[in-house]
């Protein structure tokens, strides 16, 4: 699975990355992205537009939108079956933009954070699906105004250098893949087959502190190296 991201790269880095750009909202760097916090997507409505959605995907015939903390993440081999992200694989594809995310590891008693990044630290977008939410309930007039937009992040099966951190790992797109995971005319058979096993030599994981678990710290110290305790050892991905 993947319960936590960074985003560490400016705004001018990621728009020249991505060829969009940041309109409506100022882009600070995010150390420790949860679930329900607000983060940066590409989609086919707006794709040279970077847009902040929630974490968490809320379906449209939701009755709460406390169901988005159960759809942070989205298995890629079900996405056609389930029916809170079928129609999403159709319609509603999004870029979740990102340069690092973490997982936990087993050591002793305690979990040891890690983190996984490219190793030339280069931005990348999760294959993601997003959807609107709006409170009205059915017969009543629905204003826009209180539509909430979320998304969640698709996942496959771990990469094998990494499967003794985790056995799911997010789903990174190739770059040359990412304008067709977001074109209309792409069908759901089609973008599927562009969830492709990431290039496992093109990242690396080192540990990091034990303060990426509280959801509230936020600053660069998270992402610092640190001495393992115990397994996994620092090391590169190959």
């Amino acid at each position: 699975m993947c319960g936590r991201f960074t985003i560490t790269k400016t705004e001018q880095e990621l728009e020249k990355r991505f060829g969009a750009n940041f309109y409506t909202r100022v882009l600070e760097a995010r150390y420790n992205i949860a679930p329900t916090r607000l983060s940066p997507v590409l989609t086919a409505e707006k794709p040279f537009e970077f847009q902040f959605f929630r974490w968490g995907l809320i379906p449209f015939w939701a009755k709460d939108p406390s169901i988005g903390l159960k759809m942070i993440n989205a298995r890629q081999e079900s996405l056609a079956e389930k029916p809170a992200f079928r129609a999403a694989l159709q319609q509603r594809r999004c870029l979740v933009i990102a340069d690092s995310w973490y997982e936990w590891v087993a050591a002793g008693k305690r979990k040891q954070p890690i983190r996984i990044l490219r190793k030339d630290r280069e931005a990348f977008a999760f294959a993601g699906l997003w959807e609107s939410w709006n409170p009205a309930a059915e017969g009543e007039t629905r204003d826009p105004e209180q539509d909430l937009h979320s998304f969640t992040i698709i996942t496959a099966p771990a990469l094998p250098a990494i499967a003794s951190i985790h056995d799911r790992m997010p789903a990174i797109l190739l770059r040359g893949d990412e304008r067709s995971w977001l074109d209309p005319a792409c069908s759901a058979v089609e973008a599927a087959k562009l969830l492709q096993p990431y290039p496992e030599d093109e990242l690396e994981y080192y540990p990091v502190s034990d303060a990426v678990n509280n959801a509230r710290n936020e600053d660069v110290r998270l992402i610092e190296r640190q001495v393992p305790r115990s397994h996994p050892e620092t090391g590169t991905l190959f």
